[in-house]
C-alpha cells in the first residue's frame, strides 16, 4: 500500500480527534541487507540499503511531556511521560520501540517535546525487514527534529537506537540495521565495516530492473536460536585461530584467510562456518566492484553464490527459503536471488526485470505454493533515502 502524508494526517485526525494544531509527518525505511549475511558479528563489511518500503509517523506536538503513541496497524494507546523513568513492559508490544528511544534521548540530556504520534507501515511484520530498526530511527528523527535542539547526526542516532534494541528491549543485534535506516541514500547502498563503522555510499541503481522481496510467510521460528548458535561457533572458530597463529593480528573471524581456516580447523562444523564468513566478506567486496562497473549480471551471479554458501556452509536457510530462493532463480529476467536477515523463514531478494516482473511473481509464488503449501507475498521496491521528514 502506497502511503500519502495526506492520508496520513486524515488517520490521524481520525485517531486523535481533529485538530487545527500542525501535523508533521515523517518516514523511516525498512532495509535490506543485499549481500554479506551473518557478518555484522564477525567484524567485516555489509552491504545493506534502505528500501522505498516503510514506515510512517504523523507528529503533533502537546504542550506537556507526555507522549502517546498509536499505530494504524495495532490496537490500542500507549503513553508515557518523557521526565518520568521509562522501563520496558511486555504489555506495551511494539510501544517499547519508540518509548526506548525516547527514554535513551532524554537520559542524553535532549530536551523533548510531548507528542500525539500516530505510526502507519507497510513492512510485513516478521520478515526480516527491520521494522524494529524502522521505527527506532523514525521515533529518533522525528523527536530531534521537533525538538529544534539540533540537526540529527543520523550515524549518533543509529547507534543510540542500536543500544536501545540491545538494553532496552533486550535485542542482540548489530549496528547494520539502524545504520542503513539512518544513514540510506536513493539509488545507493552502504558499503559498511562493522569493526569500524567506516562507511561508504555506493552508486547501485539498477536501471531495467526490480527489487522483489520474497516473503515465505514462514515465522523465523528457529531464528534466535540458531543465531546464538552460530555466534558461539564463529567465536570458537576464531579463538582456534588466535592459538594457532598468536603473533598474526586478528580481531575478527573476517580477518582469516582461507589458507588459515583450512590449515587449522579440523572441526568439518566450525570449518564450515567460518568458509562462509570469510568467503560472504570477499563476495561483499565484489559486488560493491561489479556494481560500480555496472555489471548486474556478475551482482546476480553473487547473489546465488551467497545463498548457496548459506545454505551448504551455514545452513541457515531451511526448506521454506531454498524453495522460493530455487523457484527465483529458474525465472526468465531474474538476474539473481538469495536469502537474506537471520534465516529459517523470513525473506529472499531478487534482481528481477521489469518487464518480466509479472510473471516471475505468478511462476514463483505458484512453484512456491505448489512446494510448500503457503503463500508468499511479493514487494517490489527500488533502493530509497534513510529517515526523512515528509512535511
Amino acid at each position: 500500500m502506497d502511503i500519502m502524508p495526506l492520508e496520513l494526517v486524515q488517520k490521524f485526525a481520525e485517531a486523535y480527534g481533529p485538530t487545527t494544531a500542525a501535523v508533521h509527518t515523517f518516514f523511516s525505511p525498512g532495509r535490506v541487507n543485499l549481500i554479506g549475511e551473518h557478518i555484522d558479528y564477525n567484524g567485516g563489511y555489509v552491504f545493506p540499503a534502505a528500501l522505498t518500503l516503510g514506515i510512517h509517523a504523523a507528529v503533533r506536538v502537546r504542550t506537556d511531556k507526555v507522549i502517546r503513541v498509536r499505530s494504524v496497524n495495532a490496537e490500542g494507546e500507549v503513553s508515557f511521560a518523557i521526565d518520568k523513568d521509562l522501563k520496558y513492559n511486555a504489555a506495551d508490544g511494539w510501544a517499547n520501540y519508540p518509548k526506548g528511544v525516547i527514554a535513551a534521548l532524554a537520559a542524553a540530556g535532549h530536551k523533548l517535546v510531548g507528542a500525539d504520534v500516530l505510526y502507519w507501515g507497510n513492512l510485513p511484520d516478521g520478515a526480516g525487514l527491520s521494522s524494529s530498526a524502522a521505527i527506532e530511527v523514525l521515533t529518533g528523527y522525528w523527536a530531534l527534529t521537533l525538538s529544534k535542539t539540533q540537526t540529527v547526526d543520523r550515524v549518533a542516532l543509529a547507534q543510540l537506537c542500536q543500544k536501545v534494541e540491545n538494553q532496552f528491549v533486550g535485542v542482540n543485534c548489530g549496528i547494520m540495521d539502524q545504520f542503513a535506516v539512518a544513514v540510506g541514500k536513493r539509488d545507493h547502498a552502504i558499503l559498511l565495516d562493522c569493526a569500524t563503522l567506516k562507511y561508504e555510499l555506493v552508486p547501485s541503481a539498477m536501471p531495467g530492473y526490480n527489487l522483489i522481496i520474497l516473503n515465505t510467510n514462514k515465522r523465523r521460528e528457529l531464528a534466535d536460536s540458531k543465531y546464538n548458535e552460530r555466534r558461539a561457533e564463529c567465536d570458537k572458530a576464531l579463538e582456534l585461530l588466535k592459538k594457532a597463529y598468536p603473533t598474526t593480528p586478528m580481531a575478527n573471524l573476517c580477518a582469516a584467510t582461507m589458507a588459515q581456516i583450512e590449515a587449522t580447523i579440523t572441526d568439518p562444523i566450525l570449518s564450515k562456518r567460518a568458509k562462509h564468513v570469510v568467503t560472504e566478506n570477499q563476495r561483499v567486496v565484489k559486488a560493491v566492484e561489479v556494481l560500480k562497473a555496472g555489471d548486474l549480471i556478475g551482482f546476480g551471479q553473487l547473489l546465488n553464490a551467497s545463498h548457496q554458501s548459506l545454505c551448504d556452509d551455514y545452513e541457515v536457510t531451511g526448506d521454506h527459503l531454498n524453495a522460493i530462493v530455487a523457484a527465483a532463480q529458474a525465472q526468465p529476467g531474474c538476474l539473481g536471488a538469495r536469502m537474506t536477515g537471520a534465516g529459517f523463514g523470513g525473506c529472499g531478494l531478487a534482481v528481477v526485470s521489469v518487464a518480466e516482473t509479472d510473471a516471475f511473481i505468478a511462476n514463483v509464488g505458484r512453484a512456491y505454493t505448489a512446494k510448500t503449501g503457503l503463500i508468499a507475498g511479493f514487494y517490489i521496491s527500488q533502493v530509497g533515502d534513510g529517515a526523512r521528514a515528509q512535511s
